[in-house]
Protein backbone atom coordinates (compact mmCIF):
# COMPACT_ATOMS: atom_id res chain seq x y z
CA UNK A 1 0.00 0.00 0.00
CA UNK A 2 1.16 3.52 -0.85
CA UNK A 3 0.01 6.72 0.84
CA UNK A 4 0.54 10.27 -0.38
CA UNK A 5 0.41 13.22 2.00
CA UNK A 6 -0.05 16.58 0.29
CA UNK A 7 -0.35 19.94 2.06
CA UNK A 8 -3.14 22.45 1.68
CA UNK A 9 -2.00 26.01 1.13
CA UNK A 10 -2.54 29.57 2.27
CA UNK A 11 -2.25 32.06 -0.58
CA UNK A 12 -1.10 35.45 0.66
CA UNK A 13 -0.37 37.53 -2.44
CA UNK A 14 -0.77 37.40 -6.21
CA UNK A 15 -4.10 35.62 -6.57
CA UNK A 16 -5.55 36.33 -10.01
CA UNK A 17 -2.18 36.86 -11.70
CA UNK A 18 -1.94 33.05 -11.95
CA UNK A 19 -4.89 32.88 -14.36
CA UNK A 20 -3.80 31.94 -17.87
CA UNK A 21 -5.51 34.92 -19.49
CA UNK A 22 -3.44 37.22 -17.27
CA UNK A 23 0.01 35.64 -17.09
CA UNK A 24 0.24 34.82 -20.82
CA UNK A 25 0.16 38.58 -21.45
CA UNK A 26 1.83 39.93 -18.30
CA UNK A 27 3.55 37.13 -16.45
CA UNK A 28 2.51 36.54 -12.85
CA UNK A 29 3.78 36.06 -9.33
CA UNK A 30 2.42 34.87 -6.01
CA UNK A 31 3.45 34.24 -2.43
CA UNK A 32 1.97 31.21 -0.73
CA UNK A 33 2.65 28.77 2.06
CA UNK A 34 2.08 25.05 2.33
CA UNK A 35 0.51 24.43 5.73
CA UNK A 36 0.57 21.58 8.23
CA UNK A 37 -2.91 20.39 7.22
CA UNK A 38 -3.06 17.62 4.63
CA UNK A 39 -4.86 15.61 2.00
CA UNK A 40 -4.13 11.86 2.23
CA UNK A 41 -4.64 9.31 -0.54
CA UNK A 42 -3.80 5.66 -0.12
CA UNK A 43 -3.90 2.96 -2.75
CA UNK A 44 -3.47 -0.78 -2.85
CA UNK A 45 -4.09 -3.57 -5.33
CA UNK A 46 -7.62 -4.86 -4.88
CA UNK A 47 -7.77 -8.60 -4.03
CA UNK A 48 -9.53 -10.59 -6.80
CA UNK A 49 -12.37 -11.93 -4.64
CA UNK A 50 -15.05 -9.29 -5.22
CA UNK A 51 -17.68 -8.76 -7.90
CA UNK A 52 -16.25 -5.28 -8.53
CA UNK A 53 -12.78 -4.40 -9.83
CA UNK A 54 -12.19 -0.99 -8.26
CA UNK A 55 -13.23 0.47 -4.91
CA UNK A 56 -13.05 4.24 -4.50
CA UNK A 57 -13.72 5.86 -1.11
CA UNK A 58 -14.15 9.62 -0.79
CA UNK A 59 -17.32 11.31 0.48
CA UNK A 60 -18.98 8.46 -1.41
CA UNK A 61 -18.08 4.81 -1.75
CA UNK A 62 -17.86 3.64 -5.34
CA UNK A 63 -17.51 -0.03 -6.25
CA UNK A 64 -17.27 -0.42 -10.03
CA UNK A 65 -16.07 -2.91 -12.60
CA UNK A 66 -14.95 -0.33 -15.14
CA UNK A 67 -12.83 2.78 -14.56
CA UNK A 68 -15.12 4.74 -16.88
CA UNK A 69 -17.99 4.25 -14.44
CA UNK A 70 -16.28 6.11 -11.58
CA UNK A 71 -18.23 9.25 -10.65
CA UNK A 72 -15.34 11.26 -9.14
CA UNK A 73 -13.97 13.11 -12.20
CA UNK A 74 -10.36 13.56 -11.05
CA UNK A 75 -10.01 9.95 -9.89
CA UNK A 76 -11.62 8.62 -13.06
CA UNK A 77 -9.37 10.68 -15.31
CA UNK A 78 -6.27 10.09 -13.17
CA UNK A 79 -6.67 6.31 -13.32
CA UNK A 80 -7.28 6.50 -17.06
CA UNK A 81 -4.21 8.58 -17.92
CA UNK A 82 -1.93 6.65 -15.53
CA UNK A 83 -3.20 3.27 -16.74
CA UNK A 84 -3.98 1.99 -13.24
CA UNK A 85 -6.68 -0.67 -12.74
CA UNK A 86 -7.98 -3.05 -10.08
CA UNK A 87 -7.25 -0.90 -7.05
CA UNK A 88 -8.74 0.32 -3.81
CA UNK A 89 -8.24 4.06 -3.32
CA UNK A 90 -9.12 6.05 -0.18
CA UNK A 91 -9.15 9.81 0.42
CA UNK A 92 -8.96 11.52 3.82
CA UNK A 93 -8.63 15.27 4.38
CA UNK A 94 -7.74 17.32 7.47
CA UNK A 95 -9.92 20.25 6.36
CA UNK A 96 -13.14 20.56 4.36
CA UNK A 97 -13.28 20.99 0.59
CA UNK A 98 -14.67 24.10 -1.11
CA UNK A 99 -13.14 26.29 1.58
CA UNK A 100 -10.37 28.27 -0.15
CA UNK A 101 -7.33 26.20 0.83
CA UNK A 102 -6.61 24.69 -2.57
CA UNK A 103 -7.99 21.30 -1.56
CA UNK A 104 -8.89 20.19 -5.09
CA UNK A 105 -5.35 20.85 -6.31
CA UNK A 106 -3.84 19.12 -3.28
CA UNK A 107 -6.04 16.19 -4.20
CA UNK A 108 -4.88 16.24 -7.83
CA UNK A 109 -1.20 16.47 -6.92
CA UNK A 110 -1.51 13.75 -4.27
CA UNK A 111 -3.48 11.52 -6.66
CA UNK A 112 -0.89 11.71 -9.43
CA UNK A 113 1.90 11.22 -6.89
CA UNK A 114 0.45 8.07 -5.33
CA UNK A 115 -0.57 6.58 -8.70
CA UNK A 116 2.93 7.03 -10.08
CA UNK A 117 4.61 5.56 -7.03
CA UNK A 118 2.15 2.65 -7.16
CA UNK A 119 3.32 2.07 -10.74
CA UNK A 120 6.96 2.25 -9.64
CA UNK A 121 7.66 5.54 -11.44
CA UNK A 122 9.99 8.27 -10.28
CA UNK A 123 8.42 11.65 -9.62
CA UNK A 124 9.58 15.23 -9.33
CA UNK A 125 7.69 18.20 -7.97
CA UNK A 126 7.85 20.33 -11.09
CA UNK A 127 6.32 17.58 -13.23
CA UNK A 128 3.67 16.81 -10.61
CA UNK A 129 2.62 20.47 -10.50
CA UNK A 130 2.54 20.80 -14.29
CA UNK A 131 0.62 17.56 -14.77
CA UNK A 132 -1.89 18.44 -12.03
CA UNK A 133 -2.47 21.78 -13.78
CA UNK A 134 -3.10 19.91 -17.03
CA UNK A 135 -5.43 17.45 -15.28
CA UNK A 136 -7.58 20.17 -13.72
CA UNK A 137 -7.46 22.95 -16.28
CA UNK A 138 -7.26 21.01 -19.56
CA UNK A 139 -8.53 17.46 -19.14
CA UNK A 140 -11.30 18.29 -16.65
CA UNK A 141 -11.81 21.85 -17.98
CA UNK A 142 -12.15 23.31 -14.48
CA UNK A 143 -11.76 27.07 -14.18
CA UNK A 144 -8.98 28.44 -12.02
CA UNK A 145 -5.33 29.43 -11.83
CA UNK A 146 -2.10 27.48 -11.50
CA UNK A 147 -0.76 28.52 -8.10
CA UNK A 148 -2.52 25.87 -6.01
CA UNK A 149 -0.94 22.91 -7.79
CA UNK A 150 2.51 24.45 -7.42
CA UNK A 151 1.99 25.17 -3.72
CA UNK A 152 0.72 21.63 -3.09
CA UNK A 153 3.63 20.00 -4.88
CA UNK A 154 6.39 22.09 -3.32
CA UNK A 155 5.05 23.06 0.11
CA UNK A 156 7.25 25.58 1.93
CA UNK A 157 6.94 29.36 2.01
CA UNK A 158 7.67 30.64 -1.49
CA UNK A 159 7.69 33.50 -3.93
CA UNK A 160 6.81 31.99 -7.30
CA UNK A 161 7.36 33.67 -10.65
CA UNK A 162 5.15 32.63 -13.57
CA UNK A 163 6.46 33.19 -17.07
CA UNK A 164 4.23 34.05 -20.01
CA UNK A 165 4.54 30.50 -21.37
CA UNK A 166 3.26 29.03 -18.09
CA UNK A 167 6.59 27.79 -16.82
CA UNK A 168 7.46 28.86 -13.31
CA UNK A 169 10.30 29.31 -10.83
CA UNK A 170 9.89 28.58 -7.12
CA UNK A 171 11.96 30.87 -4.88
CA UNK A 172 11.92 29.85 -1.20
CA UNK A 173 11.50 32.68 1.30
CA UNK A 174 14.03 31.50 3.82
CA UNK A 175 13.39 32.56 7.40
CA UNK A 176 15.63 32.07 10.39
CA UNK A 177 14.27 29.75 13.06
CA UNK A 178 13.35 32.75 15.26
CA UNK A 179 11.69 34.61 12.38
CA UNK A 180 9.73 31.57 11.32
CA UNK A 181 8.52 31.02 14.88
CA UNK A 182 7.46 34.67 15.13
CA UNK A 183 5.70 34.52 11.76
CA UNK A 184 3.81 31.31 12.50
CA UNK A 185 2.64 32.63 15.87
CA UNK A 186 1.25 35.70 14.12
CA UNK A 187 -1.05 33.66 11.85
CA UNK A 188 -4.65 32.72 12.56
CA UNK A 189 -6.81 30.64 10.21
CA UNK A 190 -10.54 31.18 10.67
CA UNK A 191 -13.43 29.33 9.03
CA UNK A 192 -16.33 31.56 8.00
CA UNK A 193 -18.74 28.60 7.98
CA UNK A 194 -19.60 29.31 4.33
CA UNK A 195 -18.94 26.76 1.59
CA UNK A 196 -18.86 27.93 -2.02
CA UNK A 197 -18.27 26.74 -5.59
CA UNK A 198 -14.79 27.98 -6.45
CA UNK A 199 -15.08 27.05 -10.14
CA UNK A 200 -18.07 29.34 -10.68
CA UNK A 201 -16.36 32.21 -8.89
CA UNK A 202 -13.11 31.64 -10.80
CA UNK A 203 -15.01 31.58 -14.11
CA UNK A 204 -16.54 34.96 -13.33
CA UNK A 205 -13.18 36.43 -12.34
CA UNK A 206 -11.50 35.09 -15.47
CA UNK A 207 -14.27 36.57 -17.62
CA UNK A 208 -13.69 39.98 -16.01
CA UNK A 209 -9.89 40.06 -16.31
CA UNK A 210 -9.97 42.68 -19.06
CA UNK A 211 -11.98 44.97 -16.77
CA UNK A 212 -9.76 44.24 -13.76
CA UNK A 213 -6.43 45.32 -15.21
CA UNK A 214 -5.79 48.08 -12.67
CA UNK A 215 -6.62 45.86 -9.68
CA UNK A 216 -4.49 42.96 -10.94
CA UNK A 217 -1.60 45.31 -11.67
CA UNK A 218 -1.86 46.58 -8.09
CA UNK A 219 -2.03 43.02 -6.73
CA UNK A 220 1.13 42.20 -8.69
CA UNK A 221 2.91 45.30 -7.36
CA UNK A 222 1.98 44.42 -3.76
CA UNK A 223 3.26 40.88 -4.30
CA UNK A 224 6.67 42.16 -5.38
CA UNK A 225 6.70 44.57 -2.44
CA UNK A 226 5.82 41.79 0.02
CA UNK A 227 8.74 39.71 -1.23
CA UNK A 228 11.16 42.28 0.20
CA UNK A 229 9.64 42.88 3.64
CA UNK A 230 11.55 40.03 5.27
CA UNK A 231 14.65 42.18 5.26
CA UNK A 232 12.94 44.39 7.86
CA UNK A 233 12.98 43.79 11.61
CA UNK A 234 9.26 44.62 11.62
CA UNK A 235 8.45 42.25 8.78
CA UNK A 236 5.35 40.73 10.45
CA UNK A 237 3.65 44.11 10.73
CA UNK A 238 4.63 45.12 7.19
CA UNK A 239 3.49 41.76 5.84
CA UNK A 240 0.12 42.08 7.59
CA UNK A 241 -0.46 45.63 6.39
CA UNK A 242 0.31 44.62 2.80
CA UNK A 243 -2.11 41.74 3.20
CA UNK A 244 -4.79 44.29 4.02
CA UNK A 245 -3.90 46.23 0.86
CA UNK A 246 -4.09 43.17 -1.38
CA UNK A 247 -7.46 42.21 0.14
CA UNK A 248 -8.88 45.64 -0.67
CA UNK A 249 -7.58 45.35 -4.25
CA UNK A 250 -9.03 41.86 -4.59
CA UNK A 251 -12.45 42.94 -3.34
CA UNK A 252 -12.52 45.63 -6.03
CA UNK A 253 -12.33 43.00 -8.79
CA UNK A 254 -15.79 41.55 -8.24
CA UNK A 255 -18.59 42.38 -5.81
CA UNK A 256 -19.13 38.65 -5.19
CA UNK A 257 -15.66 38.13 -3.71
CA UNK A 258 -16.79 39.35 -0.32
CA UNK A 259 -20.13 39.67 1.47
CA UNK A 260 -21.54 41.14 4.68
CA UNK A 261 -20.57 38.11 6.78
CA UNK A 262 -16.98 38.17 5.57
CA UNK A 263 -16.76 41.94 6.02
CA UNK A 264 -18.03 41.69 9.61
CA UNK A 265 -15.46 39.02 10.45
CA UNK A 266 -12.69 41.05 8.86
CA UNK A 267 -13.64 44.28 10.63
CA UNK A 268 -13.86 42.49 14.00
CA UNK A 269 -10.36 41.06 13.59
CA UNK A 270 -8.82 44.40 12.68
CA UNK A 271 -10.62 46.21 15.49
CA UNK A 272 -9.16 43.62 17.90
CA UNK A 273 -5.64 44.37 16.71
CA UNK A 274 -4.89 42.31 13.58
CA UNK A 275 -2.60 44.03 11.08
CA UNK A 276 -4.49 42.62 8.12
CA UNK A 277 -5.90 39.52 6.52
CA UNK A 278 -7.82 38.21 3.56
CA UNK A 279 -10.33 35.65 2.43
CA UNK A 280 -8.59 32.65 0.87
CA UNK A 281 -9.34 31.20 -2.54
CA UNK A 282 -11.77 32.65 -5.06
CA UNK A 283 -13.90 34.40 -2.45
CA UNK A 284 -17.43 34.45 -0.99
CA UNK A 285 -16.65 32.09 1.90
CA UNK A 286 -14.34 29.41 3.18
CA UNK A 287 -11.31 30.24 5.34
CA UNK A 288 -9.75 33.59 6.17
CA UNK A 289 -6.18 34.19 7.26
CA UNK A 290 -5.20 36.98 9.66
CA UNK A 291 -1.81 38.37 10.68
CA UNK A 292 -1.67 39.84 14.17
CA UNK A 293 1.03 40.73 16.70
CA UNK A 294 1.44 38.10 19.37
CA UNK A 295 0.44 40.66 21.99
CA UNK A 296 -2.98 41.00 20.31
CA UNK A 297 -3.61 37.41 19.28
CA UNK A 298 -5.77 36.56 22.32
CA UNK A 299 -7.92 39.60 21.63
CA UNK A 300 -8.31 38.65 17.97
CA UNK A 301 -9.22 35.08 18.88
CA UNK A 302 -11.74 36.35 21.42
CA UNK A 303 -13.33 38.69 18.90
CA UNK A 304 -13.84 35.72 16.56
CA UNK A 305 -14.69 33.15 19.24
CA UNK A 306 -17.94 32.14 17.53
CA UNK A 307 -15.92 30.79 14.58
CA UNK A 308 -13.72 27.70 14.24
CA UNK A 309 -10.08 28.77 14.47
CA UNK A 310 -6.72 27.09 14.11
CA UNK A 311 -3.08 28.07 14.10
CA UNK A 312 -0.95 26.97 11.16
CA UNK A 313 2.70 26.20 10.55
CA UNK A 314 4.77 25.97 7.40
CA UNK A 315 4.92 22.56 5.76
CA UNK A 316 8.50 22.27 4.54
CA UNK A 317 8.24 19.21 2.32
CA UNK A 318 5.35 19.46 -0.10
CA UNK A 319 3.76 16.28 -1.36
CA UNK A 320 5.32 13.08 -0.01
CA UNK A 321 4.60 9.39 -0.53
CA UNK A 322 5.09 6.49 1.86
CA UNK A 323 5.07 2.74 1.33
CA UNK A 324 2.87 1.61 4.18
CA UNK A 325 4.39 -1.79 4.83
CA UNK A 326 7.79 -0.19 5.41
CA UNK A 327 6.82 3.30 6.59
CA UNK A 328 9.60 4.71 4.39
CA UNK A 329 9.44 7.61 1.98
CA UNK A 330 9.47 6.46 -1.63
Amino acid sequence: MFTSRTPYRVSFFGGGTDYTDWYKENGGAFISMGIDKYCYLNIRELPPFFDYKNRIVWSKIEQVKNIDDIVHPAIRKGLQIEGVRNVELHHIGDLPARSGLGSSSSFSVGLLHVLRRFRGCKVDKYALAKDAIRLERVLLNEAGGIQDQIAAAYGGFNFVEIQKDGNFKVNPLNLSADSQNEFEKSLLLVFTGIFRNSYELASEQIASIAKSNAQLQRIHEITLQAKSVFESREFVEEFGCLLNETWQAKKAINDKISNSTVDEIYDAALEAGAYGGKLLGSGAGGFMIFVAPQSKMKLVRSALNSLVQTSVKIDKFGTQCYQSNSGELV
